[in-house]
């Protein structure tokens, strides 16, 4: 075991960091949510990671994404999300994936060799896509709910998408699922009401917008505690950790 991972070795014992750095994970989405499960488990000592984002780092991101800083604005997320692995354990194995996941190139990826996978994107078909491909392989995923116009960082929690309630992106991956015949997903979601954005002293031309809507709002606190909840869950899941 590296030195550097000797006190997360105290609570996952050497066999449980052994098999995490024997393991490799995907993560789709290098934003507010997966930029901090990336940093969770590269610094748990996960031997090889895939990332999945054909976005570049925006200065709208420095409030809430980790590997946002002014030195890596313009930058593609897949290589700002690398330089700070490579800062942290330069032998975990990067695998960079400069796109945006759809249908039109789902084919490039074999979920197959993966141990687990993140969902940590906000595209609904993209989402959808995820689920399937992994259910498909056999692969253990788990899915990142809404994050957005939230104000409660403690509010999120570990459940079954068929046991969701409040969250308006959990209903249509809900609905989605049982469309499709997927039976369980895991996912990670709040119970928090989204929060209508305060516009006051905005002029209509400066409202933040994403797509063809408004951006939601987002904070340095929410959308961390999902995506750090998430690793804790790869985590335990991957090492076999046992709760003594």
């Amino acid at each position: 075991m590296k030195k550097c991972f000797e006190r997360t070795g105290l609570m996952l014992g050497k066999e449980g960091m052994e098999r995490l750095a024997a393991s490799r994970v995907a993560v789709f989405g290098i934003g507010g949510v997966g930029g901090y499960v990336v940093e969770a488990l590269v610094r748990s000592g996960l031997g090889a990671i895939d990332l999945v984002d054909g976005d570049f780092v925006d200065i709208t991101n420095l409030n809430r994404q980790i590997i946002a800083t002014r030195d890596t604005v313009g930058m593609l997320k897949v290589d700002a999300a690398e330089g700070r692995i490579k800062r942290i354990n330069p032998d975990c194995r990067v695998t960079k994936w400069p796109v945006f996941f759809s249908d039109e190139n789902c084919s490039e990826f074999d979920f197959s060799l993966y141990d687990y996978i993140v969902d940590a994107i906000d595209d609904v078909p993209g989402k959808i896509l995820i689920i399937k491909m992994a259910e498909d392989a056999g692969t253990d995923i788990i899915s990142s709910m809404g994050a957005g116009n939230k104000m409660d960082p403690s509010a999120f929690e570990v459940s079954d998408i068929y046991k969701t309630s409040v969250c308006p992106l959990a209903k249509r991956i809900r609905k989605a699922c049982r469309d499709n015949g997927i039976k369980e997903l895991k996912v990670v979601y709040s119970r928090e009401l989204p929060l209508e954005p305060d516009l006051s002293g905005y002029d209509e031309a400066d409202i933040p917008m994403k797509g063809r809507g408004r951006a939601p709002g987002s904070n340095a606190f929410v959308p961390p505690a999902a995506g750090l909840l998430i690793a804790s869950v790869v985590i335990k899941d991957l090492s076999g950790f046992i709760a003594r």
